[in-house]
């Protein structure tokens, strides 16, 4: 979607002023078979990157902990920063619980499916979008988006037409060595070959997030048609788990964060914790979102009703990056104007702000990965090169409320003695 990335809702709520000293951060990760592995990590190697860089002195994590369901881990961060050591910089500190909400176990489930089952599943969906105009749409809200969704349904017809064409052949091999065997045994043989052949080939197709895509598609498609009842009960236990800790929290800021497929989780959760605690004020940051991939479709009336009530809620503060760099989000897509809301309705949220990635990340790293899209896709997460407005510690862990922050941004400025960075810094996700 061209033009320029920025929207500020005509009717954004008010908030009391103040720094905030303690934050719990309930975090939803993306669609990610490994989520309980990487989060951790990603955090904790990114932060010590962040404090190598710029001026956060005081930064403590606590080790990882995992609730005895294996549903939320969590960690506290204790950050701050002394008067005088910059000058026009005031002294600050808070106290963060950070809690990653987890359903990766859902997503490995998806991956047990053997894979010609889910090329198969993916056809359907992608005739599916077809026939109903929503591919054609997610294309025109970000064309690069549509390339990769279309990427692993043309890889899939040409391992299926490899496999095809191996299987007929290795078919027509043993027909010619084994003379007497039936012509339609000697197929089935070769196509059975051919469908192996496949099959072996996945732990490559995975070096390539074939399967990844493959089966991120599939969920969203079935999401997206109601047909997800095992993350309809997740987001039910989220919400309850949700629901607890705030009636024993006296945080001063409540944050819900979704990065990628993450970020509709959030939006969900979101909606489902303010019908159950209407009083309590929440703020809810997304990144990288991928909500057209569910929203957009005709059946997903649930889903554009939460959107609907976030959109006019005055209770919530919703603020959405996006980054024309990452091929795999919809920079310029505003809620409040592309799902046809109910008209005449409030519009209260989101604050749509760009990343701006190419200002945050080193000159010399940026033509590395920018034709990485997954690395481009995860810098929402990952700490800046340079000082900017998007800085993900300074709005998880950092003094400003949310909608100070993207307001008024305080930038957070380099150490004086921060040391030039490697390249190979910048690792793979």
């Amino acid at each position: 979607m061209a033009g320029q990335i920025g929207f500020t809702p005509p009717d954004l709520p008010a908030r009391a002023g103040g720094a905030v000293r303690r934050r719990l951060v309930f975090y939803l990760p993306g669609y990610d078979p490994e989520a309980k592995k990487r989060y951790r990590a990603l955090f904790v190697r990114e932060l010590s990157r962040y404090g190598r860089r710029f001026d956060l002195p005081r930064r403590r994590v606590t080790p990882a902990r995992t609730s005895p369901d294996g549903l939320v881990q969590s960690w506290t961060v204790e950050a701050g920063r002394d008067a005088g050591q910059d000058a026009g910089q005031d002294s600050w500190e808070t106290h963060t619980t950070y809690e990653v909400l987890l359903w990766d176990d859902l997503v490995r489930r998806d991956f047990r499916r053997p894979l010609p089952l889910s090329m198969l599943l993916l056809t359907l969906g992608i005739l599916h979008g077809i026939v109903t105009g929503k591919l054609f749409r997610l294309y025109g809200l970000n064309w690069k988006y549509g390339n990769v969704i279309l990427y692993p349904f043309v890889m899939t017809l040409l391992l299926v037409a490899l496999g095809l064409g191996a299987g007929l052949g290795l078919g027509a091999g043993l027909g010619r060595a084994a003379g007497s065997l039936p012509g339609w045994v000697s197929a089935g043989l070769g196509l059975a070959g051919g469908l192996g052949a496949v099959i072996a080939a996945t732990p490559l197709l995975d070096r390539i997030f074939l399967r990844q895509l493959i089966n991120d598609w599939v969920f969203n498609w079935q999401h997206s048609n109601g047909w997800r009842p095992d993350y309809e009960a997740r987001l039910a236990s989220f919400a309850d788990h949700v629901a607890g800790r705030l009636a024993a929290s006296e945080a001063d800021e409540v944050m819900f964060v979704g990065h990628s497929s993450g970020a509709l989780t959030a939006v969900e959760l979101t909606a489902r914790v303010l019908a159950r605690r209407p009083e309590r004020e929440l703020s809810l940051l997304t990144l990288g979102a991928g909500l057209p991939l569910v929203a957009i479709n005709p059946r997903a009336v649930r889903v554009r009703a939460e959107i609907a009530a976030l959109v006019a809620s005055e209770r919530v503060v919703w603020a959405d990056y996006q980054a024309p760099q990452d091929w795999m989000n919809f920079p310029g897509f505003n809620p409040a104007r592309d799902l046809a809301l109910p008209p005449g309705a409030r519009i209260a949220n989101p604050l749509i702000r760009s990343a701006k990635f190419r200002e945050l990340i080193d000159p010399a790293v940026y033509p590395r990965i920018s034709s990485r899209p997954f690395r481009m896709h995860f810098q929402f997460l990952m700490s800046n090169d340079l000082p900017g407005e998007y800085d993900y510690f300074a709005l998880t862990l950092g003094p400003q409320r949310l909608r100070d922050r993207v307001l008024a941004p305080q930038i957070v400025p380099p150490r004086a003695d921060a040391p030039a960075e490697p390249v190979s810094a910048h690792r793979e996700i």
